[in-house]
């Protein structure tokens, strides 16, 4: 891999900084209940099922820097499923990329934490909200750094409910075809969709096959399962040549009883003896 100019103005960064995954995946979740009561929001149920795969990711796969967000080697991690942006703001306050007391402004006038992730904020590469947008941008930002003969590499995380529209299938097409893999895509698997169950709106069974089908290298892995997220997400690419694929199978709204495997938390907000309970439940406060 030959040097870049950006190597030689960047400061040297060995290895990605490691944290206590299962803590800082508890505390996205407290953070994400918070935000979303606050603003009388929504999308708390898909926020909570990928805290895990979150923590994993800013915890120590993810070779970025809180004191220099544009880093040129950075790692580039694209929310795909971005109205479910109250988790990745809580993660990269939790992180140090702005002042953990900003996230009380989240959905307020003015806010740069916006109710879809915004571009506006530290840490973030691109603005999403349009389902079926990240990837197609995640292969272009991968493509664009293999050209480049970049280190760097890209992961996108998206909904399961997100695999509907058409443009994730021509994206891993091309990804697949360009051999692209500094990319890694993450499909968070919960099983329920804005209209109801995935399998209902929508099969994609069998999704690890159709994936296989179109050249991307895939495994699957319990999605709330830490040890096993870290350690399937540290060891990309799984096959030279081949984008990687995780589809972590995880549960609508977890950590809080009344939330899991519901619907219902698709869309609604928690009032006050609601979100009293689910603090409770992850050992927060109001």
């Amino acid at each position: 891999m030959s040097p870049r100019a950006s190597e030689k103005s960047s400061p040297a960064r060995d290895s990605a900084e490691t944290f206590d995954r299962a803590d800082l995946a508890r505390r996205i979740r407290v953070e994400a209940l918070r935000m979303v009561h606050r603003a009388k929001a929504s999308h708390v149920g898909g926020a909570l099922s990928m805290a895990d795969i979150l923590a994993c990711l800013y915890g120590g796969t993810l070779r970025v820097w809180p004191d220099e967000p544009q880093w040129p080697d950075r790692d580039r991690f694209i929310l795909s499923k971005g109205h479910c942006c109250s988790a990745l703001y809580a993660a990269l306050a939790l992180r140090g990329f702005f002042p953990l007391e900003e996230l009380a402004s989240y959905g307020s006038p003015g806010s740069r934490l916006m109710n879809h992730v915004s571009h506006k904020v530290p840490g973030v590469e691109f603005s999403t909200g349009s389902l079926g947008h990240g990837l197609p941008f995640g292969v272009g930002k991968a493509l664009a750094g293999k050209r480049q003969q970049a280190p760097w590499r890209t992961f996108v995380l998206l909904s399961d409910g997100e695999m509907d529209e058409g443009s994730n299938w021509e994206a891993l097409l091309q990804a697949a075809h360009h051999g692209l893999d500094n990319l890694v895509a993450i499909i968070d698997h919960n099983k329920i969709q804005s209209l109801g169950d995935v399998a209902a709106v929508l099969s994609l069974a069998p999704l690890r096959e159709k994936l296989e089908a179109f050249n991307w290298s895939t495994r699957e892995v319990d999605g709330h399962d830490v040890a096993a997220l870290s350690s399937a997400l540290n060891s990309v690419p799984w096959n030279r040549g081949k984008p990687s694929c995780l589809i972590a199978h995880t549960v609508k709204g977890k950590g809080v009883d009344f939330m899991e495997n519901s619907l219902l938390w698709h869309y609604r907000s928690p009032d006050a003896n609601q979100i009293a309970s689910a603090l409770k439940q992850l050992g927060g406060t109001a």
